[in-house]
């Protein structure tokens, strides 16, 4: 892990340094920043390999931070926040964040689901290199997904999520297997996660194919792929 870097982006101290302790006990290299003012300007300069992003912070909010941050860059994004501001926790997703962490949170499973999300990155599983579905093309090795010859600018949990869902045209994903499959962990209130993954992907894929209907929906069980 010598050269994954955490940047670690909260204005309380204690929180950063626990959470900096824990990882560097991990065997991640961690930097910190107690405002948000040069965080964009630095992640363009020297990009970490993932961030852990505070929702409130001086100077810049969380969410203008990651919304920037997606204009240029798909480095994962897990977001902190309260237990009670879910709004600002899917707002965050739609904006692009892979995860979000919830205050009070227990700092191993901070790393567990750090560790998580640079696993898929790295390992993304036994699929073949391209995957194909009427426009929709998913080149593992290049980790890139089009539409035609236009790119799908995708989050890593958005790419993975279609790399799932084209793995098997038509069938119906749960929302536990599509938890599994994409994060690679299952916590309460995953599911809302899920949601607003799936509806940033069609949202993205609509704005390509305006007048197809693709990823679907299946009441009370889950979605699917199939072009309507």
């Amino acid at each position: 892990m010598a050269h994954e870097h955490i940047l670690i982006v909260e204005d309380e101290k204690k929180i950063a340094e626990l959470l900096r302790d824990y990882l560097v006990g991990a065997g991640f290299e961690v930097s910190w920043h107690d405002s948000g003012g040069q965080v964009v300007k630095l992640v363009r300069k020297s990009p970490p390999t993932l961030i852990l992003l505070d929702i409130m912070l001086p100077d810049m909010d969380g969410k203008d931070i990651c919304r920037e941050i997606r204009k240029f860059s798909n480095i994962p994004i897990m977001m902190i926040t309260a237990k009670a501001e879910e709004v600002d926790r899917l707002v965050g997703l739609e904006l692009g964040a892979d995860d979000y962490i919830c205050k009070p949170f227990s700092p191993r499973e901070v790393v567990a689901r750090v560790k998580a999300v640079l696993r898929r990155i790295a390992s993304p599983g036994k699929v073949p290199d391209n995957l194909v579905f009427g426009d929709l093309t998913v080149d593992e090795s290049a980790h890139r997904a089009s539409v035609g010859k236009e790119i799908l600018d995708l989050t890593p949990s958005e790419f993975n999520l279609l790399k799932v869902l084209m793995t098997h045209p038509d069938r119906v994903f749960t929302r536990s297997e599509l938890m599994d499959k994409v994060q690679g962990y299952q916590f309460e209130g995953y599911d809302r996660t899920i949601d607003t993954h799936i509806k940033n992907l069609r949202k993205k894929i609509s704005e390509k194919l305006p007048d197809r209907k693709i990823i679907r929906t299946v009441y009370g069980v889950g979605y699917k792929l199939r072009f309507e």
